[in-house]
C-alpha cells in the first residue's frame, strides 16, 4: 500500500478507501459476516481510510462499523462520517445528529468530519445553522480531528464553501468522464492550491468503469499495448494527480478487494505517458456518446414512494445502448419487473432533490419507459 499525506496536517493516509455505502448484501441487510472480513482484510494489507455516512445503507452502514472496528480495528485506521444536512431539521439537531453517530460507531470522536453532499441549496442551510461554529466547536473538543465536506454542486458553490473556512480536505466526484462535471478538474485545482487535500469519490463511476467496457473502449486499451484492466486505466488516472490523497472505493466482492489492493501497491504520481493521456480522453469520449444517464447508482433517491426501481431502470437502460445488445429487455423484465418498471413513475418530484447528480429523474424514466414499457415486441427481445 502507498500513502500521501494530508497537505496541512501531515498525517499519512493510505492512496486507497474503503467506502462503506456498497457493503455486500444477504437478505436485503448487510452481510456482517463478509463485510467485515472484507474490511478487515483491506485494512491488514495497508487501507487506512474508512468513509461512511450515517444514511448509508438505510441507517445500517454506521452501527455495522462499530460492530467490525472492534478487536483494535478502530485505532489502525482513520474514520470518517458526515453530517447530512437534509437529516437535520434546525440548529440543535446538529448536536443530536453527531452525538448519535458517535454512540453508533462506538467511538469517542471522529478522524474526518465531512459535511455532506453541499450544493446551493444544503450550504445555504447549513450556514444558517451557523455550521462552520459548530465544526469549531467540535474540533476544539476534540470530538473531531479534521473538518471538510463533500460536493455535487457547481463550481461556483464550490469556490464560495472553499473560501469560506479552513477546510483540512473536501470530498469531489473525480473520474475520467467527470472532468468538467461539479467540481471537476477547476475545482481538484482550486482546492489544492489552497492546500485542501482532495479525496476522490466515483473514481468508477458507480461502477461503470469497473464493468467489461463496451468494445470500441476495448480496442482503444487494446491498441496501447498494455496489460491493465479496465478498473486500472481508471484508478490510475486518479492516482496520476498529486493533490488526490486518498480514493474511495466502494468494494462488494473479494476480487475488488484484491485488484484495487494491487493497483494501490504500485500507483504512481505524473507518470502518464502523452499517449496514455490521449487514450483516456477517446476512451471518456466514447462512454459519454454511449451512456443514456448519468446515474452512479448511489441510491440516494430511494425510497420511491410508487416503488420504481429508479437505479436498476437507468443501469438497465444505459447497459443497452452501451454494449448495444437487446438482452436487456429481459433482464429489464426479469430484474425490474411489473412493480419496480419506470412507467409506475406518477412525476411525484420526490427523488429529483435527492439526487446528488442533479438528474431530472422523472424526465429520464419517461425515456426508459418508452425504450423498454411502451414495445409491443419487448417479450421477443
Amino acid at each position: 500500500m502507498k500513502f500521501r499525506k494530508i497537505k496541512k496536517t501531515g498525517e499519512e493516509v493510505s492512496i486507497l478507501g474503503f467506502g462503506c455505502m456498497r457493503f455486500p448484501q444477504k437478505d436485503g441487510q448487510i452481510d456482517e459476516v463478509k463485510s467485515t472480513k472484507q474490511l478487515r482484510y483491506a485494512i491488514d494489507n495497508g487501507l487506512n481510510y474508512v468513509d461512511t455516512a450515517k444514511i448509508y445503507h438505510g441507517g445500517k452502514s454506521e452501527p455495522f462499523l462499530g460492530r467490525a472496528l472492534k478487536d483494535g480495528y478502530r485505532e489502525k485506521i482513520k474514520l470518517a462520517t458526515k453530517i447530512s444536512p437534509w437529516l437535520v431539521k434546525e440548529k440543535e439537531g446538529m448536536q443530536k445528529h453527531f452525538d448519535e453517530q458517535l454512540k453508533d460507531l462506538q467511538t469517542d470522536y471522529v478522524d474526518y468530519y465531512l459535511v455532506h453532499a453541499l450544493n446551493r441549496s444544503s450550504w445555504d442551510k447549513m450556514k444558517s445553522f451557523d455550521i462552520l461554529e459548530f465544526l469549531d466547536k467540535l474540533l476544539t473538543e476534540g470530538k473531531i480531528k479534521y473538518a471538510g465536506f463533500s460536493f455535487h454542486g457547481n463550481i461556483e458553490v464550490f469556490k464560495e464553501i472553499i473560501d469560506s473556512y479552513d477546510w483540512t480536505f473536501c470530498q469531489i466526484q473525480f473520474n475520467f468522464l467527470d472532468e468538467k462535471y461539479q467540481a471537476g478538474l477547476e475545482g481538484y485545482h482550486y482546492a489544492i492550491e489552497r492546500d485542501i487535500s482532495v479525496i476522490a469519490m466515483e473514481p468508477l463511476r458507480g461502477g461503470k468503469l469497473a464493468v467489461e467496457p463496451p468494445k470500441k473502449v476495448k480496442e482503444l486499451y487494446k491498441n496501447t499495448g498494455s496489460e491493465w484492466t479496465s478498473v486500472e486505466w481508471a484508478l490510475r488516472w486518479v492516482w496520476n494527480f498529486p493533490g488526490i490523497v486518498t480514493l474511495l472505493s466502494g468494494m462488494t466482492e473479494d476480487e475488488h478487494i484484491e485488484e484495487n489492493l494491487r493497483i494501490a501497491s504500485s500507483a504512481e504520481i505524473d507518470v502518464f505517458s502523452e499517449e496514455q493521456l490521449n487514450t483516456v480522453k477517446k476512451v471518456a469520449d466514447t462512454y459519454k456518446d454511449l451512456l443514456q444517464v448519468g446515474c452512479t447508482g448511489c441510491m440516494y433517491c430511494l425510497p420511491c414512494p410508487y416503488d420504481v426501481s429508479i437505479p436498476g431502470c437507468f443501469e438497465h437502460f444505459n447497459s443497452k445502448f452501451l454494449y448495444d445488445d437487446d438482452k436487456y429487455y429481459k433482464s429489464y423484465k426479469s430484474f425490474i419487473g411489473d412493480r419496480g418498471k419506470a412507467s409506475n413513475c406518477v412525476e411525484c418530484g420526490v427523488c429529483v432533490p435527492k439526487c446528488p447528480h442533479g438528474i431530472n429523474i422523472p424526465e429520464e424514466l419517461k425515456r426508459v419507459a418508452a425504450e423498454f414499457d411502451v414495445r409491443p415486441d419487448w417479450d421477443q427481445k
